[in-house]
């Protein structure tokens, strides 16, 4: 050590301690600002659109609202609504579902909208959560075989830890291989299903991980989803979080019934609440 000092006087053994304390401690900084940032990007939500004016080419462009749509639940009883009271029912202008030690869910279940069906259409719906998982079914069909309220078809995914939340799920539809359940398009992504079923990204919309953020955990969130043809996008509190184009001519459901989801699992409870229907043209 003594000769390598004398070829580089400038370099001490004290020296270079010191340094690797200073990178240390750097490095800590750095990750410590990271986890910070990472926590605010969790906490944060979209910011509202607002009116901005036009110029040149720009038109002005305003926040979307309501106009075309119609409330399909009317705050005060579960009328038109299809399900197991023994695990939904109405509750401060809410539509509750609920499980508890005693009620448990054997099979993921659903309140079933007894309205129609949807085909190319818009749903917006307020929802909480406090545990497990659940999701809004669209295009569905029922499934008599397996049980009552039993529903298979597109989900828009949700689930308390926020590793499904925005997923374009397809329950008990196609899988990788065979039937059962299959994400058609993960979070953050562009998904286009073809015959086989092939599923092939066509681009992305941003960071799986930082789109976790989005939802507001323990409190009131909306889901978005449009529906038109094959194109399935699905929004969560005004973020676009994921698209499914199905052109998958053996699986792809144009039409069918909506509906929301009681999962499996630890006891949890479900709220939707404004759950507001525009059919398009």
């Amino acid at each position: 050590m003594r000769a390598w000092n004398r070829v580089y006087p400038c370099f001490s053994l004290a020296r270079l301690k010191r340094s690797g304390v200073a990178l240390s401690l750097s490095a800590a900084v750095v990750a410590v600002a990271f986890t910070q940032s990472a926590l605010v990007a969790r906490q944060q939500t979209p910011a509202a659109p607002q009116v901005r004016p036009g110029g040149g080419v720009y038109p002005e462009t305003q926040p979307d609202d309501n106009t075309g749509f119609v409330p399909i639940f009317d705050g005060k009883t579960l009328n038109g609504w299809d399900g197991d009271t023994q695990f939904w029912r109405v509750e401060s202008g809410e539509i509750v579902g609920e499980t508890t030690p005693e009620k448990v869910m054997k099979q993921n279940s659903f309140l079933i909208w007894r309205g129609g069906t949807v085909r190319d259409f818009e749903l917006k719906v307020e929802f909480r959560m406090n545990g497990t998982n659940s999701g809004i079914q669209y295009r569905s069909s029922e499934l008599p075989s397996v049980g009552k309220w039993v529903l298979k078809g597109y989900q828009a995914d949700m689930d308390f830890t926020e590793g499904y939340l925005g997923n374009v799920h397809d329950e008990r539809g196609r899988a990788p291989t065979g039937e059962g359940h299959v994400v058609l398009s993960r979070r953050g992504e562009v998904t286009r299903v073809v015959d086989g079923p092939k599923y092939k990204v066509v681009g992305t919309i941003g960071d799986p991980t930082l789109l976790r953020g989005v939802m507001n955990v323990n409190g009131w969130n909306q889901y978005h989803i449009i529906a038109r043809g094959p194109v399935l996008m699905q929004l969560v509190n005004g973020q676009l979080m994921a698209v499914a184009i199905d052109e998958d001519a053996k699986h792809a459901a144009p039409e069918g019934l909506l509906g929301f989801q009681m999962h499996t699992g630890p006891p949890f409870k479900m709220e939707y609440r404004n759950v507001m229907y525009r059919k398009i043209q």
